[in-house]
C-alpha cells in the first residue's frame, strides 16, 4: 500500500518553499532589483482543494529590471540539490528553465510549533542554471536514489560543496579551506566531496558567514545581473515559441505603460490560439494600464472548466482596481458559481484590502456553504488593518447569522477596545459574541480597562475572564495522544 505524506507534512514543505521564495524576493528588492511574483502562489500559503489548477510551470520571480527568472530553493539543511527524474523530462530537474535564469539557495528554520512557523536566513546564494547544466554535464555532479513513497519516488541530483558553519575569516586555502571564527577557533572544509574536485569561491582574508558556500563544483554569487532590459525585451519575448516566454512577458509588460505595449497586448488578447492563462496576464496587465481588459476575464468566469474560473478569480485579486473588486463582489454574491469559486473570490477581496467589499463580505455570512462563510470571515479579518471602526459599525446592526463572521474578524483587530462594545451590549446575540472578541484577544489587551466592563455588564465580565482563564491554561490545545 502507497505511503503518502500528511496534510500536516504538507503544509509544512509548502510553508517553508513561501518563506524562502518570500526572503529572496526580498533580498532582490534590496539589490535594487524589480522582482514580482512569476509563479502565482509562491509566496503565499493558500491551497485549493476541490479545484486543482496545473499551471504553466515557470520559476517563481522574475525581474522586470532584467528579465532575468529565478527559482527559489529552501532547505532546512544547506546543500545545492535538485528533484529529478531520468524517464519523465517534464519532471527533470531543470524543465522549463533558461540558461539565463538563476537558482537561489536560501536556508529555513523551525520558529515555533505551527507548521508554518519557519524563519529564512537573511543569506540567499545564486547560481546560474548556465552552470549547474555544465556541471552536470561534465559529470560533477552526484546521483541520489530516492529513499521511497514518503519522498515521491523521485531521485535527485547533487552538485557537491562545502558549507561555512561559523562566522570567521579565511586564513588558508589549500587541500583545504581554514578559516578563523569570531572565537578564535579554527576551522575546515575540504576541497573533495563524493569523490569530486570542489573548486574554492572564497579567497584568503574573506568574511564568511553560517550557511555560506565556500566551495562547490559551480560558480556561486550573492547577487545577480544588474543589466537592464526595456519593454522591448518582453514584447519580442510575447511572441517566443515558449509558452513559458509569453506568460513572464504578458506579466512584466504591466510595468510598461507605453503605446506600443498596450497595441500588443490588445493584438494577443484576440490569439484563438493562444493559451488561456497567458491571455489572462495579458487582460491583467491592460487592465493594470488603463485598458479594457476585464472583457476578457469576465468571459474567462463563464467558462466550462471549474479550474479556468477559480484562476479568472485569483487573477481578478491581484488587479486591486474599484472594478476588479466589483467583480469580485458579485462573484461571492452570486449562488450559480461553485461554492470554492465563491470562497475563491471572498479570498481575493481579502487580498485587495478594498473598503468597498465590506457589506459583500458581511452579506455572504448568509450563505449555506461553510466554506464560502469561512474565506470571507478570513477576508475580513484582513480588513480589520485598515478598517476597525467600519466592521465594528457593522457588527452593531448584523444579524445572527452575520455576526459570528464579523466576532471572529473582530478578534484580528489590533485598535479596538473595551470603551467600542460598552454601548453595545443590547441584546443577548450581541452580548455572547462581544464576550467572545474580548475573551479571544487576550488579558494583557484589556486588564487596564476591565473594570468598566464588569460595572456594565458582570455577565459579560464574567465570561470574557473565564475565556481568559481557559485560553491561558497549560490544558488549553491538550490532546489525548
Amino acid at each position: 500500500m502507497a505511503s503518502f505524506k500528511t496534510d500536516e507534512s504538507f503544509l509544512e514543505k509548502i510553508s517553508i518553499g513561501v518563506i524562502g521564495t518570500q526572503q529572496v524576493f526580498s533580498v532582490l528588492q534590496r539589490q535594487g532589483h524589480k522582482p514580482i511574483e512569476l509563479e502565482r502562489g509562491s509566496m503565499n500559503y493558500k491551497i485549493w482543494k476541490k479545484i486543482k489548477i496545473k499551471r504553466i510551470r515557470v520559476p517563481d520571480i522574475l525581474c522586470v529590471d532584467n528579465g532575468i527568472r529565478v527559482e527559489s530553493r529552501a532547505k532546512t539543511k544547506l546543500e545545492i540539490s535538485m528533484s529529478h527524474s531520468s524517464s519523465d523530462p517534464d519532471r527533470g530537474w531543470d524543465f522549463g528553465m533558461k540558461e539565463t535564469d538563476y537558482v537561489a539557495i536560501v536556508i529555513c528554520e523551525k520558529n515555533g510549533s505551527e507548521p508554518v512557523d519557519w524563519i529564512a536566513d537573511n543569506l540567499v546564494q545564486f547560481i546560474s542554471i548556465k552552470a549547474l547544466r555544465e556541471a552536470e554535464k561534465e559529470q560533477k555532479v552526484i546521483f541520489v536514489k530516492p529513499k521511497g513513497a514518503e519522498e515521491g519516488f523521485e531521485a535527485r541530483i547533487n552538485w557537491p560543496a562545502c558549507i561555512a558553519t561559523s562566522k570567521g575569516e579565511i586564513i588558508e586555502i589549500d587541500k583545504t579551506i581554514k578559516y578563523r571564527t569570531e572565537e578564535g577557533r579554527i576551522k575546515w572544509v575540504g576541497l573533495t566531496k563524493g569523490g569530486k574536485r570542489l573548486s574554492p569561491l572564497v579567497k584568503i582574508g574573506d568574511k564568511v558567514q553560517p550557511n555560506q558556500i565556500l566551495a562547490s563544483v559551480v560558480n556561486i554569487s550573492q547577487t545577480i545581473p544588474d543589466t537592464i532590459v526595456n519593454s522591448n525585451f518582453f514584447l519580442a519575448n510575447l511572441s517566443s515559441l515558449i509558452l513559458s516566454e509569453r506568460y513572464a512577458a504578458a506579466k512584466a509588460l504591466s510595468y510598461f505603460n507605453e503605446k506600443k505595449v498596450i497595441s500588443s497586448l490588445l493584438n494577443k488578447l484576440t490569439d484563438k490560439d493562444e493559451h488561456i492563462y497567458v491571455k489572462l496576464e495579458v487582460a491583467a496587465s491592460l487592465c493594470r494600464l488603463g485598458a479594457d481588459g476585464y472583457t476578457f476575464i469576465r468571459e474567462c468566469l463563464k467558462d466550462t472548466y471549474l479550474q479556468n474560473i477559480l484562476e479568472a478569480v485569483i487573477v481578478l485579486a491581484e488587479i486591486k482596481t474599484d472594478t476588479a473588486n466589483k467583480i469580485l463582489c458579485n462573484v461571492l454574491l452570486d449562488e450559480s458559481f461553485d461554492p470554492e469559486i465563491r470562497a475563491g473570490a471572498a479570498w481575493g477581496l481579502g487580498e485587495q484590502q478594498n473598503k468597498s467589499a465590506l457589506t459583500s463580505l458581511i452579506a455572504s455570512f448568509n450563505s449555506i456553504d461553510k466554506n464560502v462563510k469561512i474565506e470571507a470571515a478570513r477576508a475580513l479579518g484582513k480588513l480589520t488593518s485598515n478598517y476597525s471602526n467600519e466592521i465594528l459599525s457593522a457588527f452593531n446592526i448584523a444579524t445572527p447569522n452575520e455576526m459570528p463572521g464579523i466576532a471572529w474578524a473582530l478578534t484580528k483587530s489590533n485598535s479596538i477596545n473595551i470603551y467600542h462594545f460598552l454601548d453595545n451590549l443590547n441584546s443577548l446575540e450581541a452580548r455572547q459574541w462581544i464576550s467572545y472578541i474580548i475573551g479571544m484577544q487576550g488579558e494583557e489587551k484589556y486588564i487596564s480597562e476591565i473594570e468598566r466592563l464588569k460595572n456594565k455588564d458582570p455577565e459579560v465580565y464574567f465570561a470574557v475572564t473565564l475565556l481568559w482563564k481557559i485560553t491561558t491554561s497549560w490544558i488549553n490545545g491538550l490532546k489525548e495522544y
